[in-house]
């Protein structure tokens, strides 16, 4: 079942692409994560990291960290997360999936925006603007900083498509 807002976010350590080692509870010591699972091939996750890559750019300076995460190995997403050109780290979460068992996403992309005490504080799945600019708004609160609509109404994408 997937976790529902202001639930516990399960404690996971994942390799990345670039050779370290994640692990949640020691990032929230810096701020909130937002998780970010993913998979290739999925079309809206293809709608939606754009969106994501502006959160980061946004909010990474007011101490927002985001994550991507794939249950693909490192020579299937690793091209993928170039293409689509992820500068966020891109977790490895193939080997016996800890951290998808734990989060149990329904859908790819599935967000989840964990809060630097520890709680889920968003969680979505598909791509929705309007979702996007929730979490915006949501991050830019916990952090201090001014809102950005990261996702604009006319900018030629859809408002929606769902997982």
């Amino acid at each position: 079942m997937p976790l529902a807002e202001r639930s516990s976010a399960p404690d996971f350590a994942l390799p990345a692409l670039d050779g370290r080692t994640y692990r949640l509870s020691q990032a929230l010591a810096s701020g909130p994560v937002l998780l970010v699972f993913i998979k290739t091939g999925c079309g809206a996750c293809d709608l939606a990291l754009p969106y994501v890559e502006r959160l980061a750019e946004t909010y990474s300076a007011h101490g927002l960290q985001v994550w991507a995460i794939s249950q693909h190995p490192a020579e299937r997403v690793g091209p993928y997360a170039r293409q689509m050109g992820l500068s966020v780290p891109v977790l490895l979460d193939a080997d016996g999936f800890p951290a998808s068992t734990a989060y149990d996403p329904p859908a790819t992309p599935t967000l989840c925006l964990v809060d630097k005490e520890g709680s889920v504080a968003f969680y979505s799945h598909g791509f929705a603007k309007e979702d996007l600019n929730r979490l915006a708004e949501l991050a830019a609160g916990m952090l201090g900083a001014t809102p950005v609509a990261v996702a604009l109404a006319d900018d030629g994408r859809p408002p929606f498509r769902p997982g």
